[in-house]
């Protein structure tokens, strides 16, 4: 079974720009809402992996702006895993209207796991357990 991690979000009118709709960034960002939320949901909580030193930037990044949003708008962001890789992980993005009716944007985010010292490391075993046993996702090697 595919897990899809599902957050909904009201546009506020800080993130409309002066056309009245949701400026480009801002899907940025809620691409970060629903990886963190998704990651909480099968028990990886980002805090923590900090505090063990890991980290995760973003080295790759797309989107695909399809229709605007605009404010006071709900939203939904679906997050999932569909790919791991030794030492990466992909996360592809799909944000629709409230009733799913709609896609405004789909995209994707890379990112490497980096230990203190900012050198890319295997994903520890008990974190990629966690996904492979939560997520079903597009296993390649690194």
């Amino acid at each position: 079974m595919k897990k899809k991690g599902e957050f909904r979000i009201r546009v506020i009118y800080a993130d409309t720009d002066a056309m009245g709709i949701v400026y480009h960034a801002n899907y940025i960002k809620w691409f970060e809402v629903g990886r963190a939320e998704l990651m909480r949901e099968i028990g990886i909580i980002y805090s923590e992996l900090e505090a063990l030193g890991y980290k995760l930037p973003v080295t790759k990044i797309g989107c695909h702006y399809f229709l605007p949003a605009k404010y006071d708008d709900v939203l939904v962001i679906e997050t999932e895993i569909t790919g791991l890789k030794q030492a990466s992980i992909r996360f592809d993005y799909v944000i629709s209207d409230e009733k799913k009716e709609k896609v405004l944007a789909e995209g994707f985010t890379l990112h490497p796991f980096i230990n203190k010292d900012g050198k890319v490391v295997r994903i520890p075993h008990y974190i990629a357990d966690k996904i492979k046993d939560s997520v079903h996702y597009k296993s390649t090697k690194s």
